[in-house]
């Protein structure tokens, strides 16, 4: 794994401007904007490293679906914040069921240096992971303007499309609502959904765009309805399932969900169970069942441990949360900082520095496979909202 430095495009904004990266620019504190798709460097991988890192993530992957069974048969939903007993029920009817539920996508995020050792497992967001278009597609269409005939760790495109073929007899008649909030001002998650849902199409499904907030509910037949007054009976939606099932019509998320079975009567994507790969504790879960695991950081619930006395120190993390929110750096030594809110305390890894940056990898999952690359460089220890993508090459 090398960083290299390259002269961007001439007019790089406008290319991936249409290339569906409408987000091209971030704001900075200081009223600044600096490019989030930034193309003046890039990385490189030998196919051995990445053939290694996929077998890693698809590891990891079984590992996270085997805790996720684990969770369900010990009832230890408390654990991950889930105390109201009708989502915990659902959640576990979701998981015994997941076969006959679609389910998509997922994002890891580890730790890698490129200099023989170990990736390390950061966290998984497997419920509403974006970065998606930048590494499926922007980041393709430049390797072919930059370096044409090489390879990339990118079968994204192809394998959302076969998933979705694969996956169509299990979702219910009628078009497939594509649905994002309209709270998003960068146009992200919008553009996350609407490349997803060109997928879809490609996949032969019939689809219609909604946003979150234009759905209605029709208390007569009570059912979920979308702007036409159609019956929402399949509905991908990228929007928390922990802001799903709170909302105004939370309750009845939770009373008409189809878990599979031919009981409910509308089918979200992704399904309720990825609530128990998408949260925190799951790190701590892991480390309980694979103890030592070369790929896992130490983990717990209940405080740092002996993660506060030595040690590289240690990052207390709620156990919700998207772009470093609420992410907290402990250095070693001291008094064990043991949080108000529930938190998850995994051993700091910090990442590593190529030319002052640090960096994370974003490892794709589609199904139960691992299917590409994205990554993010940020300048502190926390990849936060200010972090930058960066394309790269197989070598």
């Amino acid at each position: 794994m090398k960083r290299h430095t390259i002269e961007p495009r001439p007019g790089w904004q406008r290319i991936v401007e249409e290339q569906g990266v409408v987000y091209p620019l971030t704001r900075y504190p200081d009223d600044s904007l600096r490019p989030y798709w930034d193309e003046s460097a890039y990385y490189s991988f030998t196919l051995p490293e990445v053939e290694a890192l996929e077998d890693v993530v698809e590891e990891l992957h079984a590992m996270c679906l085997a805790a996720a069974d684990h969770i369900v048969a010990r009832d230890r939903f408390a654990d991950l914040g889930i105390t109201d007993r009708a989502l915990a029920d659902a959640v576990g009817e979701s998981w015994r069921r997941r076969r006959e539920l679609p389910s998509l996508y997922g994002r890891f995020d580890l730790r890698y240096d490129g200099a023989g050792g170990p990736a390390k497992m950061l966290e998984y967001n497997a419920d509403t992971p974006t970065s998606l278009v930048e590494a499926a597609s922007a980041q393709w269409f430049w390797m072919e303007d930059r370096f044409p005939g090489a390879d990339q760790w990118n079968s994204l495109h192809e394998r959302l499309v076969e998933a979705w073929k694969r996956q169509a007899p299990l979702l219910p008649p009628g078009p497939l609502h594509f649905v994002h909030s309209e709270l998003d001002e960068l146009g992200e998650d919008l553009m996350t959904v609407a490349y997803l849902r060109e997928t879809a199409e490609q996949a032969g499904l019939y689809t219609e765009a909604l946003s979150v907030e234009a759905i209605g509910w029709d208390s007569i037949a009570g059912r979920f309805v979308d702007d036409k007054l159609r019956f929402i009976r399949g509905c991908f939606k990228l929007y928390p399932w922990e802001w799903l099932t709170t909302d105004e019509f939370g309750p009845h998320v939770l009373e008409t969900l189809d878990n599979g079975g031919g009981t409910g009567s509308t089918c979200w994507i992704e399904p309720a169970w990825k609530m128990l790969l998408s949260n925190k504790a799951l790190l701590a879960v892991l480390w309980e069942l694979y103890p030592d695991h070369p790929n896992l950081l130490p983990a717990y619930l209940d405080g740092p441990r002996e993660l506060a006395a030595a040690g590289p120190g240690y990052v207390s993390k709620p156990l919700l949360g998207r772009e470093g929110d609420g992410v907290l750096l402990h250095g070693p030594g001291g008094h064990p900082a043991v949080r108000d809110e529930p938190c998850c305390y995994q051993e700091l890894a910090a990442l590593p520095e190529f030319d002052g940056n640090r960096v994370v990898l974003g490892a794709w999952v589609v199904e139960d496979k691992a299917a590409g690359l994205g990554i993010r460089e940020s300048s502190g220890l926390i990849t936060d909202e200010y972090a930058r993508f960066l394309p790269h090459v197989i070598r």
